[in-house]
């Protein structure tokens, strides 16, 4: 199993950012958002926020490749919509490359 954190900042106005957590509730979720989700190998996926931050911790398969699943939301309808749809709340992290939404975290610490 592989773990994965990132983040990703939210446009800083209430609205949107209530907004944005609506759309995360159990039912206001698309199925083939999370049908396509798990069958990339995603085993969990949660999102956290403070202020304008969002944290994003996923849980995959061995054989999961974040890649692979960048290929194949491409070319999924369904997750294009929902990407479109997410970009009018989210902003890029000031450090992330020029079209790259949630940045992966380095973990500098365990106990």
């Amino acid at each position: 199993m592989k773990r994965y954190c990132l983040a990703l900042d939210l446009k800083d106005d209430p609205e949107l950012i209530a907004e944005y957590e609506q759309w995360h509730l159990p039912e206001n979720s698309w199925p083939e958002i999370g049908d396509s989700i798990r069958a990339s190998g995603i085993h969990s996926m949660e999102i956290y926020r403070t202020g304008t931050r969002l944290f994003m911790i996923m849980e995959t398969s061995d054989r999961f490749d974040p890649g692979k699943k960048a290929e194949q939301d491409a070319s999924n309808p369904f997750v294009q919509r929902w990407e479109d749809l997410m970009s009018r709340f989210q902003q890029p992290l000031p450090w992330a490359a020029a079209g790259e939404k949630w940045v992966k975290m380095q973990k500098i610490f365990q106990l």
